[in-house]
């Protein structure tokens, strides 16, 4: 039985854009596209098996091998550093990770810095970088209402348009680091299947780079 290279895409209109690229690049898998509630997709004459996954799970099912490919934002891999293999910035679904606090707020470098965020190694690793005291508060919701009730000085969070700051009086004071959907790998599978990635990769770079 022929191997499969197993592909794991992130569900949503990031996911949509992502595999839209791999039909672009020669790689396409047509069950995809079909009004079910099948998990996974295949298309044994290119040997390709794609799956959905949430976002953030997309580096482990890669890290842990179940999946050969994937494609994870910039911010988890950041967050979560798995031992993979970033291939390719994919250049779609950029946003970027900020600082942003009240617009009365002024900075006391003499006291502790309390920072709410989804991103606790994001904030740590900028904050130790320029030797503040800072103190984590680690949040899963919205992230915005931590300054105006007091919870905390600053946010760091991802930022794309910035309205829901604005409407709630808030404003970037820094950026920590630019966003963008990356193409990874497992780093043993890439040493069975490297051609087949590697062609996958070439074929959307291409794409990436407007050719």
């Amino acid at each position: 039985m022929r191997s499969m290279l197993n592909v794991a895409l992130p569900k949503g209109r990031l996911g949509e854009k992502v595999y839209a690229m791999f039909e672009k690049a020669g790689f396409p898998c047509p069950s995809i596209l079909e009004n079910n509630r099948k998990l996974i997709f295949e298309n044994e004459e290119l040997g390709l098996r794609f799956f959905w996954a949430k976002p953030s799970d997309v580096p482990i099912y890669v890290e842990r091998g179940v999946a050969d490919i994937g494609v994870a934002g910039k911010d988890i891999l950041l967050e979560y550093a798995p031992d993979v293999y970033e291939l390719l910035d994919l250049g779609i679904g950029k946003c970027r990770m900020a600082v942003a606090a009240p617009e009365d707020f002024r900075d006391d470098p003499a006291r502790t810095l309390r920072v709410a965020t989804k991103f606790s190694r994001i904030a740590r690793n900028y904050y130790e970088a320029m030797g503040r005291e800072i103190d984590i508060i680690h949040l899963t919701g919205s992230i915005e209402i931590a300054p105006i009730i007091g919870l905390s000085d600053v946010i760091v969070d991802i930022v794309e348009t910035g309205t829901t700051l604005r409407e709630n009086h808030l404003e970037v004071r820094a950026e920590v680091v630019p966003i963008s959907a990356r193409l990874i790998a497992n780093k043993a599978g890439y040493k069975f299947k490297g051609d087949l990635v590697d062609r996958i990769t070439a074929g959307i770079a291409a794409q990436v780079n407007g050719n």
